[in-house]
């Protein structure tokens, strides 16, 4: 296997003189000019995804109590570990270090070993995972401004029955057309619209979650949740729910996969990208904390413990239909966006792998420039084939809950925590046995547990899915 390193130029005095050397910055590449700003409506377009929605289903499994305090828990976790990763972009120092382009490189750069193919492994699968969760979420949001419209005319007790497949095909095409950008620098447009969609439906969920609380004159819901005895809940099915519930919260809060790649958008220093990632980073997790409180527990209150696991797809409302319909295609949009910036990294991965092994062939290097689109043989070939695959196996997986469920349980020790500070103690040079050791650790420890028993619920729920439904069956 080749790896790639960063190339690295040095931009002498004589030479920032020479426009073409003025463009780029100190690896060679074109100048970056992300912000605070930017760098916000990235990781907000990869954060406030469609799993804001289950989190009144996941309140639901865990009551008032647990609830808030698990989702306060994990943003805390969240945040603290990104402002270690974020020290992690440059080696060594802070401001004039070398670049890491990617969590890979990252992990390649400071820690090295085995512990580079397990992060690998890990990440990309992460990310491959959660394009299948959005392709499916995205036909459920098709589907759902479908059967909104019929409700609204045939009433609510009519099945409304149709097909999510021409949906996830529609999706799949779009995703063929935007995968032909070639990098994050050139989403930043996408990642802003997909940002005042993320928005728009959550805005849209909390204000019918208020009239719904409002309509049925008070809170409902209880302090621990669904009862075990409860429409015949056992003690095991409450187990399991709980521990997905768990994972499905970490999966809101997943982003530390592609945070390295968000900060190499961000132009040169001063000040440091790492400064500008944690004030980014801040002002994400804020942001994005406040709709998950606002959203998931007035999702929670409207409906108690009977909250469907998606509250516009799961048609916790049916009207106004026409406010449903916009909240949903909403979504959509945020989904195309979201969707995008999670496949940047496999993307540049293999294309900086395939231009390291054939740099003097056509088919790999040689590019067609169309406004923000950059086609090549391999681009169009490579990319349009991992979009067909995703939309594949999307069809042939149940539902969207016990996926993001799995997903975050999967990642959320690994690439959140555990190399993130094992990264920084190294970079930082933590001396073993000290008391910031000793708190890291067990940070590590205490996430591996959640980690580990998450995934087990999530498998669990996953397990219970596929007993009804049947694969590519719409």
């Amino acid at each position: 296997m080749v790896h790639i390193q960063p190339l690295e130029v040095s931009l002498e005095a004589g030479n920032l003189a020479d426009p073409a050397a003025a463009a780029l910055d100190d690896d060679g590449r074109p100048r970056r000019t992300g912000t605070v700003l930017t760098a916000s409506a990235h990781i907000v377009t990869a954060v406030v995804g469609s799993g804001v929605l289950s989190l009144a289903w996941a309140t639901a499994q865990l009551g008032w109590v647990a609830g808030p305090t698990t989702t306060a828990l994990f943003g805390g976790v969240i945040y603290y570990s990104s402002t270690l990763l974020a020290d992690c972009y440059r080696t060594c120092d802070p401001a004039a270090g070398t670049r890491n382009h990617s969590y890979m490189e990252a992990v390649r750069a400071i820690l090295g070993g085995a512990k580079v193919k397990f992060c690998g492994v890990i990440q990309y699968t992460n990310l491959v995972g959660i394009t299948i969760g959005y392709t499916i979420a995205a036909s459920i949001s098709f589907h759902a401004i479908t059967r909104a419209n019929c409700f609204h005319d045939k009433g609510h007790d009519n099945a409304c029955h149709s097909s999510s497949t021409p949906y996830m095909i529609g999706f799949g095409a779009a995703q063929m057309v935007f995968s032909q950008i070639p990098n994050f620098d050139q989403i930043r447009w996408l990642s802003v619209v997909a940002s005042a969609m993320s928005f728009t439906y959550s805005g849209i969920g909390l204000g019918l979650g208020i009239a719904q609380t409002v309509a049925n004159g008070g809170f409902r819901g209880t302090l621990t949740g669904v009862a075990i005895g409860t429409a015949g809940v056992t003690v095991m099915q409450k187990l399991w729910r709980v521990l997905q519930a768990l994972g499905n919260i970490a999966f809101a809060y997943s982003f530390s996969n592609v945070l390295i790649e968000i900060q190499d958008t961000i132009k040169a220093p001063p000040p440091s990208e790492a400064a500008v990632m944690k004030k980014a980073t801040a002002l994400s997790v804020a942001t994005t904390t406040a709709f998950y409180v606002m959203c998931g527990y007035m999702g929670y209150a409207s409906f108690g413990n009977g909250a469907p696991d998606n509250l516009l797809t799961g048609f916790g409302f049916y009207e106004p239909f026409w406010l449903v319909d916009v909240a949903n295609a909403a979504i959509v949009v945020h989904l195309v966006g979201a969707y995008q910036v999670f496949c940047q990294p496999i993307f540049a991965f293999v294309e900086r792998w395939a231009a390291a092994r054939w740099p003097e062939s056509g088919f790999v290097t040689r590019e067609l420039g169309v406004g923000p689109f950059a086609v090549s043989a391999l681009r169009l070939v490579w990319r349009s084939a991992f979009v067909c695959l995703t939309t594949l196996v999307a069809m042939a997986m149940p539902s969207f809950g016990a996926i993001v469920g799995l997903m975050g349980a999967l990642s959320f020790w690994p690439l959140t925590v555990y190399f993130p500070v094992e990264m920084y103690m190294k970079q930082r040079a933590v001396a073993r046995g000290s008391a910031r050791w000793l708190c890291l650790k067990a940070l590590t420890v205490a996430c591996l547990v959640v980690s580990v028993a998450a995934t087990v619920g999530s498998i669990a729920g996953m397990v219970g899915a596929f007993k009804v439904f049947r694969p590519f069956s719409g």
